[in-house]
């Protein structure tokens, strides 16, 4: 029966995991990092939609690009991509109330 009673509790832990939600969050990407896919990686590594709604990067590359960014997807997903981006070093501001979706 503790078989039974351990699986049962991963199924909850790993459904918590698939609720899909959105975050918002504001991005600097220093120039060193402007020939990196990194908004790419984000969509293939991570399997998120990312929306980008507002950016700001120089012609030139000279200065560090920054970008308002809307993550789509399941917790696990957003939260393994954050791991990412901090993981880079970046510059990470993030709204203090993602919103989940119940479904």
């Amino acid at each position: 029966m503790s078989e039974q009673s351990t699986n049962w509790q991963g199924a909850i832990a790993s459904s918590n995991d698939e609720r899909h939600g959105q975050t918002h969050i504001q991005l600097r990407i220093p120039k060193q990092f402007h020939q990196e896919p990194i908004i790419s990686n984000l969509i293939t590594q991570y399997d998120l939609t990312v929306n980008i709604t507002a950016a700001l990067l120089s012609a030139n590359a000279r200065e560090d690009g920054w970008f308002d960014l809307e993550l789509y997807g399941t917790t696990q997903q957003i939260n393994s991509a954050l791991v990412y981006l901090n993981d880079l070093n970046l510059e990470i501001w993030r709204d203090s109330d993602p919103q989940v979706e119940n479904w």
